[in-house]
């Protein structure tokens, strides 16, 4: 984890480092997601199947074009954008910080005072992943986030063994 280490203070030791599960990953709001997506695109491209058998003006084609390209985003788009996301994020955990590098485009890095933090929550999927929670959610805040929208609460998101990085972190707290 050569940019963990980069972004480490001099006197800093590293003690946890990770990257969030690769590739495709489908989570619990894709329950929802999915058939709503595969509705959307079906009917867009119903749509503009229409407007083009029935020989409707370009505006139509335009207007009717618009929605397909939502919809395939929805149905395929924002797993691929999702997985290049997790692809370019990584996770430190110091005696002095929780360390956050991501950002598809530019390289953006938050610092978190591991004695600082209000609040510290452990979410277990069955498939022996997890997400730690850096803070507390509002309830606007649960739930699903669409791509160019703000994060939210900072997390250590899809990682291995959870529990024991969330053991790291409460012990760091202790000290």
């Amino acid at each position: 984890m050569h940019i963990i280490q980069q972004a480490l203070e001099p006197r800093e030791k590293l003690i946890w480092s990770g990257q969030p599960k690769q590739g495709i990953v489908f989570r619990r709001t894709d329950l929802f997601l999915v058939p709503f997506s595969l509705l959307w695109c079906g009917f867009a491209i119903f749509w503009e199947f229409t407007a083009f058998n029935s020989g409707a003006s370009n505006f139509f084609l335009l207007f009717g074009g618009v929605f397909v390209v939502i919809g395939l985003n929805f149905v395929l788009g924002r797993f691929f954008w999702d997985s290049s996301q997790r692809k370019k994020t990584f996770y430190g955990i110091t005696n002095e910080r929780i360390i956050i590098v991501d950002g598809f485009v530019q390289r953006n890095i938050t610092s978190l005072n591991i004695q600082a933090l209000p609040e510290v929550s452990l979410l277990e999927r069955s498939d022996g992943l997890g997400t730690i929670l850096l803070g507390s959610q509002s309830a606007t805040q649960r739930g699903m986030t669409l791509s160019g929208t703000p994060k939210g609460v900072p997390k250590l998101d899809l990682i291995k063994d959870p529990k024991y990085v969330f053991s790291i972190i409460r012990s760091a707290q202790k000290h």
